[in-house]
């Protein structure tokens, strides 16, 4: 029986493929975002106004998005790769005309019905070209100069058009995961050890810049660097937001201070309390126990998404969920880093848990491809 011929026969159709929903990943995915509802009614004094009613309608709506994608085939979105990626960087552009500004940033575009960050959606999209582009080059070829050399092209493109917004944190999200995808799909290792040769010698650029006519960041983004190295060299100023951070975590102890009884949140000592650090006030409240628990749900779910990953026989299936998988792991790994002092303060928030409409129905709208991939994949 030729693969063709499994293909047709094993992979179900019509309602059908809802029994063949990952439901173990769509379970986690709902209690995450119970976690994050929770918060954020704690962190408006006991109301469901004005974070947690509009999340919780947004989670909703994005959990319809997330099985109408899975119903649609994978080969659909595979042909479909280049112009959602082509569309996303419009949308980037779009930004750099038409974008709201808000706390020194142009990063969101006004729709009427919601603000959408382009940027969010751009850490998908990417994904998904680098799979398709990968699933269609011959394996051959795969570390060839010159087939290496267009991937980079494509990633470094919307990652400058990021950085000029500016947000760093997004931009190294977009970095870190194009570069996964490429180590994922066969690119040989040494390219590898050549950029990180390099991003070593950027870095020595960077604090070599400071001062200069040609500085490499804005001076926001070097307070930050220098928050995060000696945060107790400007407690009341720069390194408020990370020393406050640090107080909540504390002050946890291993099971919290019970739920709506943290004093960092409620006092409003924490900054961005429901988006950034909207990890610390969990943690405050719930305690080591509160934290380990989250955790332990966000691995779950990487796990449930690599394991469905490495049994699909579809490369561009497989390429795409463990992209997808690997950004996911970054975004809630570098926010947890980022607010216990671990990594700079890079404006990345907590997926599915800090309030943000753009953030959850493109993560939601991801694990929709996942499960695309899922359900189509050979039986």
């Amino acid at each position: 029986m030729s693969y063709l011929e499994y293909n047709t026969k094993f992979v179900p159709t019509g309602l059908r493929k809802l029994w063949y929903l990952n439901w173990p990943i769509i379970m986690l995915l709902i209690a995450v975002s119970a976690f994050g509802f929770l918060m954020l009614y704690s962190v408006a004094g006991g109301s469901p106004t004005p974070w947690m009613e509009p999340q919780m309608k947004r989670f909703a709506m994005g959990l319809v998005l997330m099985i109408f994608v899975a119903m649609v085939p994978i080969w659909f979105w595979r042909n479909m790769a280049f112009l959602a990626f082509g569309g996303s960087i419009v949308l980037l552009l779009a930004v750099e005309f038409f974008g709201e500004v808000n706390m020194g940033a142009q990063r969101w575009i006004n729709l009427g019905f919601m603000r959408l960050q382009p940027s969010e959606l751009t850490k998908i999209t990417l994904v998904m070209f680098l799979a398709a582009y990968y699933d269609w080059l011959p394996n051959k070829k795969v570390s060839h100069p010159f087939w290496v050399i267009l991937p980079v092209l494509f990633i470094l493109a919307p990652v400058a058009m990021v950085l000029s917004q500016p947000d760093l944190g997004t931009a190294l999200l977009l970095l870190m995961g194009g570069a996964t995808v490429m180590f994922m799909a066969g690119v040989h290792w040494a390219y590898f050890a050549t950029v990180i040769g390099g991003g070593v010698g950027a870095i020595v650029a960077v604090f070599q810049s400071r001062g200069t006519p040609w500085q490499l960041l804005k001076d926001y983004q070097y307070r930050r660097i220098d928050t995060f190295l000696d945060p107790s060299n400007d407690p009341l100023g720069a390194g408020y937001h990370i020393t406050q951070a640090k107080i909540a975590l504390g002050s946890g102890g291993w099971t919290g201070r019970g739920f709506m009884q943290g004093t960092q949140s409620r006092l409003n000592f924490l900054p961005e309390k429901h988006t950034d650090f909207i990890f610390t006030t969990l943690a405050e409240e719930f305690g080591f126990v509160g934290a380990f628990t989250l955790l332990v749900l966000y691995l779950l779910i990487v796990t449930f998404c690599v394991f469905t990953a490495i049994t699909n026989r579809d490369r561009f299936a497989s390429l795409l969920t463990l992209g997808i998988a690997m950004t996911f792991f970054l975004f809630f790994a570098v926010n947890m880093a980022m607010v216990t002092g671990l990594a700079p303060v890079v404006g990345v928030p907590l997926p599915l848990v800090s309030y943000g409409g753009s953030a959850m129905l493109v993560l939601l709208v991801a694990f929709g491809l996942v499960q695309s991939a899922h359900v189509h994949k050979p039986r």
